[in-house]
């Protein structure tokens, strides 16, 4: 890592510093060895929540495991080898079931493309074991959404939450469904698009004509590593990089081959330069990835480093930021940083999509379907309505 991607990393813990390095580094003995007082006075305790918030345990345990000489506590490792165990074990489940569902979309020749979970493990990683999921997402066409819908439903899935909408904004406002299975307790994202709106992004066609097939499955599609990146990058920055398995991803991405002028013109055309810029910044200055010198035009951008260095703020602190109530000046912080990540073009639709009636623009003014039309007119008295009468808006 050169200089220029050195980040402000004073708000950062001794121990989130420490987990750094331990990523980072290939032999931990070795580090310990040279630099003991990295280890001294550690608070281990902190170190295991900090490992279980940023799901980086599966990939840690491994490299601590083969360590002999006593700098980490044998009771840190061991808690680690517990949950290590634990994530194989369900790692090894979210496969089967991938691999079922992939065969089953199939067979109602329902194309689709898996975004995360056991093909990003096996393509990064290597192995199932090292890495984190909670849940798979694939993403089929939008003209096959309701099919594969009905497949779901028919395979025991049920709908978690049913959201409202309005004028069919469904379509671009929103980008998945969740289901859960209650007797496998498996929790499946049904995509039809990469990220929520309004955004930019390729059709389905175009991620298509690059996924490639898994080794999991004949029928497991996942994506191509440009997309995969432009998605990983996309998904990052909107959570401020508030965990780092989603940077660890990054890194171990970049230690593969990448097509950098195709890369460079996706994030150009969908408006992700710098959310690109962002992700390589903050894998370089803080994981020691592998500096890719053929995309030194999108990690030497000014706003790019600017976002990194906002994005520090997260990494500093144990948040969820799409899981409230947030702390207050977490949440200060956020108002500040979800519209600064965005390009002028994303600001226009953020906006324009703020213009587009909502489903409590009907439970405010219910009209008759013949006249939806009128909410676009309305929208603005009727949000203004709710703000000053104090009721919520959704």
């Amino acid at each position: 890592m050169t200089d220029r991607y050195a980040l402000d990393q004073g708000s950062l813990s001794r121990e989130t510093k420490l987990l750094l390095e331990l990523l980072a580094t290939a032999d931990i003995g070795r580090l310990a060895e040279r630099q003991p007082e990295k280890f001294a006075g550690i608070d281990w305790e902190q170190m295991l929540r900090l490992s279980l918030h940023h799901r980086v345990y599966p990939y840690l345990y491994p490299k601590l495991s083969r360590m002999t000489d006593g700098a980490v506590p044998a009771g840190f490792t061991a808690r680690l080898k517990n949950e290590y165990r634990r994530n194989t074990v369900s790692m090894l489940q979210l496969s089967g079931e991938m691999s079922s569902l992939a065969d089953a979309l199939a067979a109602r020749n329902i194309r689709s493309i898996f975004l995360k979970g056991p093909v990003l493990a096996l393509d990064l990683y290597g192995d199932l074991s090292l890495r984190t999921s909670r849940d798979l997402d694939f993403i089929v066409p939008m003209t096959q959404l309701s099919q594969a819908e009905t497949l779901l439903a028919g395979l025991g899935y049920v709908e978690e939450e049913i959201f409202e909408a309005l004028l069919g904004d469904w379509k671009w406002r929103e980008h998945h469904k969740t289901y859960h299975h209650p007797d496998k307790n498996i929790k499946v994202e049904l995509h039809w698009r990469l990220s929520p709106g309004p955004s930019r992004e390729p059709g389905f066609e175009a991620l298509w004509s690059r996924s490639r097939v898994s080794p999991l499955g004949a029928n497991v599609h996942y994506l191509g590593p440009e997309d995969l990146f432009m998605f990983l990058a996309a998904h990052g920055a909107r959570h401020g990089w508030s965990r780092l398995r989603w940077l660890l991803d990054i890194r171990q991405l970049l230690l593969q081959p990448l097509d950098a002028p195709q890369l460079t013109g996706l994030l150009k055309r969908y408006g992700y330069t710098d959310a690109g810029g962002q992700a390589l910044i903050l894998a370089y200055g803080l994981l020691q990835a592998p500096e890719v010198p053929e995309l030194s035009a999108v990690s030497s951008r000014p706003k790019a480093r600017r976002m990194a260095q906002q994005a520090m703020f997260y990494i500093a602190r144990m948040v969820n930021l799409h899981n409230p109530p947030l702390e207050p000046e977490v949440e200060r912080h956020f108002k500040y940083y979800q519209p600064a990540i965005l390009t002028p073009w994303h600001q226009v639709l953020y906006v324009t999509g703020f213009l587009y009636p909502y489903a409590v623009d009907a439970k405010t003014l219910p009209l008759p379907k013949p006249l939806h039309f009128l909410y676009f007119p309305l929208r603005p008295f009727l949000w203004t309505w709710r703000k000053a009468t104090g009721k919520a808006e959704q």
